[in-house]
Order: C-alpha cells, then sequence, then structure tokens
C-alpha cells in the first residue's frame, strides 16, 4: 500500500479498492508460495473471480492490481520473473475463441465413416488440423516431404514464409499412413503433374482451404457439433487442450507459430470444462 501511495501515486479510494482486490488474492492463495506461481495459476484466479460473478469492471481492477503486485515483487528483487505480464485481460476474455471439449474433439474426429468415399484422407485431414494446431492454409499446403513420422513432426511454413517443426501424435502418424498407403496414390494418379502437397482432392489436385473448410463443416454436423466449428475451432482446440494439461505457454506459442506471446496468452483463460461449470452455475436457461 505505501509503494501505491508514494510511488505510483494512487488515490485513497483506489488504494482502498487494491487492498480489498489484495486480500481477495491472498484467502485464494492459502499456502501457495507466491515465489512457484505460474501463468495458469494465476488465469485459475481470475476464472475464480468470474465464478463468484464478479462485475466485468472489477475482474478487470483485480488483475491490475495483481500485476501491479508482482511488478512491486519484482522491483524489490523477491521474484525474478513475472507471471502476471501474462495473464489476459477483461477485453480478451470478452473475445475467446470457440474451443471444443476433447468428447467433441473425439467424435468429430471419428466422424467420417468407411462408407465414405474419402474416408482415410478425411480422417488423416482431421487428426492433422488437431494434432498439430497449424492452420488451415498450413495444413493445405504440407507437402509429403514435410512429413517426419518417424520422428514424430512436421515442417510446417507459417505466415510470412517462417517455418517451425511441429510435433505430431501417435493417432495422426496412423492416420496419415493409412490414407498415403492406400487413397493418396489413386488420388494421384489422376492427375499428369501429381502434386507435392499431402491432402488431395478427388481431382488429385492439392486440397483447397474452401474444400478443407466444407469438409470441416460436414463432420462437424454429423458430430452434432456447433455450426461455429470452422478448422481454426481446432487449433484453439489444441492449444487450449495443452495449456490445460500444463503444457507451458512459450513451447504452444512456438508450436502454433505466434509472433508475439501476446496472442497466445488468451487460451491461458479457456479451459472449457470450467466454463461450462460457469454457464450452468449462472445462466438462467442452464
Amino acid at each position: 500500500m505505501d509503494y501505491l501511495r508514494g510511488e505510483c501515486h494512487m488515490a485513497d479510494n483506489t488504494i482502498e479498492a487494491y487492498r480489498r482486490d489484495m486480500q481477495r488474492f491472498t484467502q485464494w492463495l492459502g499456502e501457495m508460495n507466491l515465489a512457484d506461481l505460474r501463468v495458469n495459476d494465476l488465469s485459475n484466479y481470475v476464472a475464480n473471480l468470474h465464478q463468484q460473478a464478479l462485475a466485468p469492471s472489477s475482474i478487470a481492477r483485480n488483475i491490475v492490481a495483481i500485476r501491479t503486485f508482482f511488478k512491486f515483487l519484482q522491483l524489490e528483487g523477491l521474484i525474478r520473473e513475472n507471471p502476471a505480464e501474462l495473464i489476459a485481460t477483461q477485453k480478451m476474455w470478452e473475445r475467446i475463441p470457440n474451443v471444443l471439449t476433447t468428447q467433441q474433439v473425439d467424435d468429430f474426429l471419428s466422424s467420417p465413416k468407411k462408407s465414405d468415399s474419402y474416408c482415410l484422407r478425411d480422417r488423416a485431414l482431421l487428426e492433422v488440423l488437431y494434432a498439430t494446431g497449424c492452420r488451415a492454409s498450413e495444413v493445405c499446403n504440407l507437402r509429403v516431404r514435410d512429413m517426419s513420422l518417424e520422428e514424430r513432426q512436421i515442417r510446417c511454413q507459417g505466415k510470412g514464409g517462417k517455418q517451425r517443426l511441429v510435433p505430431i501424435g501417435s493417432r495422426a502418424i496412423i492416420a496419415i499412413r493409412n490414407y498415403c498407403e492406400s487413397l493418396r496414390g489413386k488420388l494421384a494418379a489422376k492427375n499428369i503433374h501429381p502434386p507435392e502437397e499431402l491432402f488431395l482432392s478427388r481431382s488429385g489436385r492439392a486440397l483447397d482451404r474452401i474444400q478443407l473448410w466444407r469438409l470441416v463443416k460436414v463432420y462437424a454436423k454429423r458430430a452434432g457439433i456447433s455450426d461455429e466449428v470452422s478448422p481454426h475451432s481446432l487449433r484453439h482446440s489444441f492449444a487450449t487442450h495443452l495449456l490445460a494439461g500444463g503444457a507451458d505457454l512459450r513451447l504452444v506459442q512456438e508450436m502454433l507459430g505466434h509472433a508475439s506471446i501476446q496472442t497466445t496468452q488468451i487460451y491461458t483463460h479457456v479451459e472449457h470444462s470450467r466454463l461450462k461449470k460457469v454457464h450452468s452455475q449462472f445462466h438462467p436457461r442452464a
């Protein structure tokens, strides 16, 4: 409080509001060590504020109070890194992307059936979208030589021609192999000059973003998922599920190909099971 008054020159009313915010924070903190807190812990606290049904303006002020407190700790040499810098703002909370639950993802990825003419391609396509978090255009541009399945990674070319290596899981690897062994060659044979891209259309040409988007819509509808689902929904879900499982924010940033971690930090607030709990608790028609 002395720091807020003497160095930040805050008004008495503001200082008193920050005092209440810090009392709420320390009650939540309990026996946890401040030096051990990570951005995910602080994001959990912000989620807790939402569960208390605080006004958006109050939550925004709480976030600022925590940021100021951690800045003070850093200036005093009590902590080296400041995780509070990465807490998403209230504005970011209000534009959270559409995210699928893990069950919805399972239903979605299994929606291509053997009776579908291009089941193997479509299963591999959906698996890659979710397994890598790549953008639709990045998946369409993937070439066969970009696959390093033995090393369990792919080489992706993102915005501005920047390349990055992204890990890929066993289910996606199996789906890719099944597609390449049984279907891709037949599709490529329809074209005099077979393209290098991994995913081909029924005419043997590289699949484009519009075709990919339509396929996602078809299988989302079959799986009984919201019409708002798009290829980017799988990218959002990829990032959210990794962070909910404890993945490091900067590693997720690297996998997504974000130039700034500020773009990635929005996902620290998105944990769908928590959102469902908040919804069922406070929505009048839940």
